[in-house]
């Protein structure tokens, strides 16, 4: 088992390697396409992404974990492929189908293969190793545009789609983790599974946090910060070394356990929380270059913590042979609150960049709401 944690962990550097990713929101413009029709394609691939969630867990708990990620790893080096090629906006959407596609299959397995190789001890040192693994391919790929690449855009996607073939290789020599052949599992209904987590309408709560509080993280570190930076005069090195800086950032999740057992459950999700809002908030009242800094920086270290606890909680919550199902289920129900937190970003972001700030400070707040409510109800039931 502890092959496939390696395995695991290497597919996740490998797969970390977007050498784009500096310049991605400044390349896509470069391609006529604005920041609203970015967030329209990240919103349309998210439906696409819940309309496959459940069928792809399902599926991947019929076929075994195994060849599901053997696939989608697969698919992934398309993907890049065709962003590499890519000249507008169909070809952007095309390229995020695909991705979509992807993010479907491997939504609850990959956590469900490391999960059950991990065999009840340290998963949540695993899922932090395994965040800091594709933040560690982040940074190499950071250095080597800011040392290498900067403005050459080809070479840049040629060296990405380098790298995911490469994970797609590696995910060949995966093993199985399921207790039984596929065929032999009964797969559980999918309205049984859908019906049993909306009754646990506290947990739904908890949900609904998580996708307040990571989609606010992503639109903003991904797409909106290279906006906030050339809003305050920065150029293309620049936006290379703080890419840099926010990456290194990713590697320290293997501390996350470390920061949730010394604060707790409710002193955690209080401190992840505040921290992203404080940095939105930030963001939305300056456009000097060091507090921009500080605050997306601040935004990725909340969230390089607060994903491995997270992750934790979903898989504890899970009591079906079933999993992958089940957390298809979960990310359905996160992809369906981002879609709409996509939109607003993206409205607000062409009309006014402050503006989308303080809406992201705003989610992170009612996240926290969320958070504190299934803390409490968690607490009473456990009593």
């Amino acid at each position: 088992m502890k092959k496939n944690r390696y395995i695991l962990y290497g597919i996740a550097l490998l797969q970390g390697m977007v050498f784009y990713g500096p310049i991605a929101t400044l390349y896509r413009q470069a391609q006529g396409v604005s920041v609203l029709e970015i967030t329209l394609i990240e919103s349309i691939s998210l439906a696409l992404c819940i309309l496959l969630e459940v069928p792809w867990g399902v599926l991947a708990d019929r076929i075994g974990y195994r060849r599901t990620m053997i696939f989608c790893s697969g698919l992934y080096f398309v993907s890049k492929i065709v962003f590499w090629q890519a000249d507008g906006f169909g070809d952007f959407l095309l390229e995020r189908i695909l991705l979509s596609v992807v993010l479907a299959g491997f939504s609850g397995v990959d956590s469900s293969i490391l999960y059950l190789s991990c065999q009840g001890r340290d998963s949540q040192k695993a899922f932090g190793i395994y965040n800091s693994m594709s933040m560690a391919g982040l940074l190499i790929a950071a250095a080597v545009f800011s040392l290498l690449i900067q403005d050459h855009y080809s070479l840049a996607g040629w060296l990405t789609v380098i790298s995911y073939g490469l994970a797609a290789l590696l995910s060949l020599g995966l093993t199985e983790v399921k207790a039984a052949p596929a065929d032999a599992v009964r797969p559980e209904p999918f309205r049984t599974a859908l019906q049993s987590t909306f009754r646990n309408r506290t947990f739904l709560l908890f949900l609904a946090g998580v996708a307040l509080l990571s989609e606010t993280h992503q639109t903003i570190t991904v797409f909106l910060n290279q906006l906030q930076y050339t809003r305050c005069g920065m150029g293309s090195a620049a936006i290379g070394i703080f890419y840099l800086v926010a990456t290194l950032l990713g590697l320290l999740g293997v501390y996350s356990t470390a920061v949730t057992k010394r604060l707790g459950t409710k002193g955690s999700l209080i401190l992840f929380c505040g921290l992203a809002a404080a940095s939105c908030l930030t963001l939305a009242m300056t456009a000097q270059a060091l507090p921009s800094v500080l605050g997306i920086q601040t935004l990725r270290l909340s969230n390089t913590l607060f994903q491995p606890f997270q992750l934790e909680i979903q898989n504890r919550q899970i009591q079906t042979e079933n999993r992958a199902t089940a957390l298809s289920i979960h990310s359905m129900l996160i992809s369906g609150i981002a879609i709409g937190t996509n939109l607003i970003f993206g409205a607000l972001s062409d009309w006014s960049l402050p503006a989308a700030f303080f809406f992201g400070g705003g989610i992170c707040l009612l996240g926290l709401l969320f958070f504190l409510i299934w803390y409490r109800k968690s607490c009473r039931a456990a009593s």
